[in-house]
This record gives structure tokens, sequence and C-alpha cells, in this order.
């Protein structure tokens, strides 16, 4: 058996949701079908979930807004419509999408919620309704009646454990199961949605509940590239990679997957395949537990910006028991996570992410580390980008980071800072933002200019 999550570019419209028919009714083995909401038709459209939180948070405001309600519903009727599904489902998609904004707002949160989850859940219903059409036995199933129970944390719930075996009995189901993605309920019946590309978490719990034998991740490239395609033309594409080298990527600003997305399939030795819904036939990119090491020592270089460095400096700091917890507790105390902590004898640096400060909250910590720790200098650095250097085989091969220094060196870029995963898969480096293009660029002509990535 396996599990099929389809994303919002490949369900934009209905000639995209006839391709999804085709490569599912291909496989007999394709029994469960996660769907997203719809996404963009083109570069400058815009995403359903998009218009349904905007909408909603104009409900809230101003008890209506019809002109963008009418808009989300006409881009459901013209995908219906694009599939010749009956008037009558047309119709109850736009009574459905009237209820659910004239309903319940006494929690505004829990309100947003049921709206955000709207997209997917009822583009499930939709694509259910044109299987049938097609003479396929397919149903939609709700994420409530399957069992899928989340924590009560709106906009990031996280899956319960006792998930995946109420999950389980989604196999004795006949039929192609068209599965909602991006939410699931709470014990007292709410919808609770996971964070966003929330889709992928929930193909990844039904296959672990469900015991598959693969899940298949749809998308709208052929497959995972070594490196961002804006940033360098015609990347080498990977074959094969493991759970923590995507786990890595992902992290670093590789957007094919939400970085929490392949946990519940990695617990459960789940081999998962990206595939595009556009060229099916096409290879892909394989993730699994184990690989053989067949090229370099790096498999990919992500890159992400908006961060910023908070550098504190005390003479003997080493000898000081402590010094590194109370550091990390003036954090918490405003709320602020950590990215990275590279350190020396006399010095650390917090990297964090920029959105997290304002000039009013950065002047208090300043002073509150300079007061409460007694350090000789404490500066905040902006505008920084972090890029990360992934591959199993760095664990194994000797002088990588000398070749990411050199390579940077000659492109007479700086390096502000360095890390060492502790698990050996990845190598961190930090440069200005103005310089993150032109140092991806580099790194991607030292490690992979000339050599095939499988």
């Amino acid at each position: 058996m396996k599990v099929v999550k389809f994303g919002g570019s490949s369900l934009s419209t209905g000639e995209q949701i006839k391709k999804v028919f085709d490569i599912v009714i291909s496989d007999p083995e394709r029994k469960i079908v996660v769907v997203s909401a719809p996404g963009k038709r083109y570069p400058t459209d815009e995403k359903i979930t998009d218009l349904l939180i905007a909408c909603g948070k104009k409900y809230l405001e101003f008890g209506s807004a019809t002109e963008l309600l009418n808009e989300i519903i006409n881009r459901y009727i013209l995908i219906a419509q694009e599939l010749n599904l009956p008037i009558t489902f047309s119709n109850k998609i736009k009574s459905d999408f009237i209820q659910l904004f004239n309903g319940n707002k006494r929690n505004p949160e829990m309100f947003l919620e049921a709206i955000k989850a709207s997209g997917e859940d009822i583009n499930a219903k939709l694509i259910a309704e044109y299987f049938q059409l097609r003479g396929i036995e397919a149903r939609y199933i709700n994420p409530n009646e399957a069992g899928l129970l989340v924590s009560d944390e709106p906009g990031n719930a996280q899956v319960l454990s006792e998930s995946y075996n109420r999950l389980f009995h989604l196999r004795s189901r006949s039929g192609v199961l068209i599965f909602p993605g991006f939410f699931g309920y709470n014990e007292n019946g709410e919808v609770l949605t996971f964070s966003r590309s929330g889709s992928d978490i929930t193909g990844s719990v039904l296959a672990n509940g469900v015991k598959a034998t693969l899940y298949e991740n749809f998308t709208d490239v052929d497959a995972v590239y070594s490196v961002n395609p804006y940033i360098v033309t015609r990347p080498k594409e990977i074959r094969e990679l493991t759970y923590r080298e995507m786990r890595e990527l992902s992290y670093a600003g590789f957007s094919v997957f939400h970085d929490e997305a392949l946990i519940p399939a990695y617990r459960a030795g789940i081999p998962v395949h990206v595939k595009n819904t556009n060229n099916p036939f096409a290879p892909g990119t394989r993730i699994v537990n184990e690989r053989e090491q067949l090229n370099g020592p790096v498999v990919g270089i992500a890159s992400d910006k908006g961060f910023c460095s908070i550098y504190v400096s005390k003479y003997l700091m080493n000898r000081e028991i402590g010094f590194g917890r109370k550091l990390l507790q003036i954090l918490e105390s405003y709320g602020i996570s950590y990215e990275h902590s590279p350190s020396g004898i006399d010095d650390i640096s917090i990297i964090i992410r920029e959105s997290q400060l304002d000039e009013s909250i950065e002047k208090r910590i300043i002073d509150y580390i300079m007061h409460e720790l007694g350090a000789d200098e404490v500066k905040v650095e902006h505008g920084l980008a972090l890029i990360m250097l992934v591959g199993e085989g760095m664990r194994k091969n000797v002088g990588t980071a000398a070749r990411a220094s050199q390579a940077l060196a000659k492109a007479e870029i700086n390096i502000e800072m360095i890390n060492q995963g502790s698990s050996e898969v990845s190598m961190m480096f930090g440069v200005k933002e103005i310089n993150e293009r032109k140092a991806v660029q580099a790194l991607y002509h030292e490690f992979f200019a000339g050599v095939l990535v499988v």
C-alpha cells in the first residue's frame, strides 16, 4: 500500500486534477490520497489558504467580506466546472463556505483554524466526487472519523501518539481514500491545523499509521535539487538522500518539504519518493534511512537569510559554571528561541531569527546580559544568512571545511561564523546577507561542478 500526497500546485485547476486522477489509477497500490488546498495557477496568483486567512480575518473585524468570499467560492466552482461535476455539487460548495464563515465566532482563534482547514477539506470532497464521476470507487475521509487526534496548539498542532493505531483501520477500507491534509481534531472535536505546509505532515503520519510500503509526495519539480535553482541554473538533481540529510536541507531553506514532515515516516522506516505531477515518469528523488555514498561528501547546499547574532564576550567565561544556561534563560524570558550557538573560550554567539527582535527588545536584552552576567562586551550583528552544506559523506571525508573555506575566500566572501553539526551530517557557514547568492554559487562550483549527484 502506498500513501500519495499532492501539493497545491498539483491541484490548482481541473486540468491538474485530471493528471492526479491518471497518476492514482495507474498504480493499484496508491490507496490513500492526501490533498492540499488549491495552490497558485500562475506566479502572481494567490493560494486558496492565503485567501481564506484574509477572508476569515475580515469576517472577524467587519462581519463580512463578500468580494473575497466570492473569489474563493468561484475558484472552486471553476475547478468543478472544468471537471464537469454536477451543478448541485457547485451549489453545495457555495453553501458550505457561506455556512462556515457565518459560523460561531465566540473564539476567534478556533474560528480561523476551521477557516484555514476548509481549503483542504472542501478540495478533498471535490476530488472524491470527481473520482466517483470517473467510475472509480472513492470516498472522502474526515480526519476526525479516521482518528487523527492532535494537540490543542492552534496553527502548530502536534499529532498525538494514539493517532497512529487509530489510523490503521484505513487499510481495510475499500476503494481510493481521499484525505484532506493540514489539520486534525482535538479530543473535543475541534479543528486544529499544523504549521504551514502541514499537508506533508498529514501524508507522513498516514504512511506511518497504515504501515505503508512507500510515501509518494507529488509536487511541481522533477526531483530535489542539490541547490536552489533560482540561485544556480540547472543544478544537479539528487536521486537519493537520507532522512537526516533531507531534514537538514529543509530546515536550512529547501522548500520541498516542511522540516517536521518526514519524522513520522522516518520513525516507521518508510521510504519517501518525491515526484513531479507534471512529469510522473521522471525518476524523482528517494528519501531513505541509509544510502550508498556514491558521490562526494556534500549532497546538497541550502541557504536562508533573516538571521542575526548576539555576540557575548567575557574573560574566563569557560570557567564560569552555568554561564550558557543563564544566557539562554535570558532569551527564554523574552520568548526567543535560538538556532545555533558557536562558542570559544571567552565568547559565545547566539544565532536567532531576526524577526524575534525589535529595537526595544534588543536594547533590553543587551542591558540584561551586561548587568546579569557581567559581560565585557555584548553586540548584535544583523543581516546574516546561513548556508548549510549537507551530506552523510562528510563524516568520513577529510578536508570538507577547508575546501568550503577556500571556495568562499576565492569569491572574496568573509565567513562570519562556522558551525559543524554534532551529527557530522551538516556544516553551517554564516555570511552577510548581501553575499548569500554569491557564496552559494561558489560552494556549488566547488562541490558539484562536473559531479554526478546520485
